[in-house]
């Protein structure tokens, strides 16, 4: 390498340094909490970068790069991107995986399968949370990470979401009248923001419960503690609505937002799920137990249910089961399964009586 090649490289790098100290700043300015009436509010902000290079571009291209590194960005940890001509190929990508979504919608390509929830003091099975799973002619079956963010940002959450409401509660109630010896157990079903603000939600859920006849009070709607936080008062609005058809409200991932706990005195919901971040340490990390148990005697003193996301370990259940946790999700009782798994287990249930969970 010359030195005039050499210099130039590390301008270059200069310059890219200096470019993401700037934006780091500015990232951190925007982020500042913003204190409102009786709340603590902090922004979540995106920024999508694009350059210039010889000024060869037109203003069509600039901003069509520009939208594509803003996706990127919202991808990101750091909340900024630049673009990059390869990232032109993840967009083409993109648009074929919503392509095959649409596809998938039109031709019932998902499935449901069901992760059981345990009551820590018993190992009584009290419910299932029902997982959509894409069953893609080629791919097989494709994990929702995979696709659900996706789905989410073009709005197919919607019509996929309706239907796996619909056919969650057209199931449980199945085994209600299949197995009708073994105890009620509850549907644990997840909203995405897209879906809890689409005007149809209540009505969507409604009919569903209508439809199969399954009791609203069966019906757990899970909603991430980020999505309470975006336009507060239509999020509370919506909240009792849903409220008012009798179904149950569940904060997932609580603890890994930007709320208050005083939130939860302004929200109807009924219960809270512990993190598995918050989880993965709570046997061995003095810190992580300590957040754990302040979370479920909050939870305790407000009269709502505490669940566990995310037990793998028996240590982590036993301390769980000492910290007066209620309920208890993960692999160490059972992956989540296909329906006629989940039936294999009410059946035995039945006829057992209730038994103590196994890691499974």
């Amino acid at each position: 390498m010359s030195s005039d090649e050499f210099g130039l490289l590390l301008d270059r790098l200069t310059s890219a340094v200096d470019a993401t100290l700037a934006m780091e700043r500015i990232m951190s300015t925007l982020r500042q909490p913003i204190q409102l009436p009786g709340a603590q509010v902090e922004l979540q902000p995106h920024i999508g970068i694009v350059v210039s290079i010889g000024g060869d571009e037109t203003a069509e291209d600039l901003l069509r790069n520009g939208a594509v590194a803003m996706h990127r960005a919202r991808l990101s940890e750091a909340g900024y991107a630049l673009f990059d001509p390869e990232m032109h190929a993840d967009a083409i990508r993109r648009i074929e995986v919503e392509s095959e979504l649409r596809t998938a919608i039109e031709e019932s390509q998902f499935i449901l399968h069901y992760q059981p929830t345990i009551d820590l003091r018993t190992g009584r099975l009290t419910g299932v949370e029902a997982l959509v799973r894409w069953q893609h002619p080629r791919r097989g079956l494709v994990p929702p990470m995979e696709f659900v963010p996706l789905a989410e940002e073009s709005g197919l959450i919607v019509p996929i979401g309706q239907w796996t409401i619909k056919e969650a509660c057209r199931q449980v109630r199945l085994w209600q009248q299949e197995i009708p010896a073994g105890e009620p157990i509850a549907l644990n079903v997840n909203l995405s923001a897209r879906q809890l603000r689409h005007p149809n939600i209540v009505r969507d859920i409604a009919d569903a419960l209508d439809d199969t006849g399954l009791l609203p009070s069966r019906l757990v709607l899970e909603i991430t503690e980020s999505v309470l936080m975006v336009d507060t008062a239509a999020t509370l609005n919506r909240l009792y609505e849903l409220k008012s058809l009798g179904v149950r409200l569940a904060i997932d991932d609580f603890g890994t937002g930007y709320s208050s706990f005083a939130y939860l005195r302004r929200f109807p919901v009924d219960i809270i799920k512990i993190d598995k971040s918050f989880v993965d340490g709570v046997a061995t990390e003095p810190t992580s137990s300590a957040l754990v148990d302040a979370m479920i005697r909050i939870g305790k003193t407000l009269r709502l249910e505490t669940v566990a996301e995310g037990v793998e370990r028996v240590e982590q259940a036993d301390r769980l089961r000492n910290l007066n946790c209620d309920i208890g999700q993960g692999y160490l009782f059972s992956r989540p399964l296909p329906s006629d798994a989940i039936t294999g287990m009410l059946r035995e249930r039945a006829a057992n009586g209730p038994s103590r969970a196994n890691a499974a």
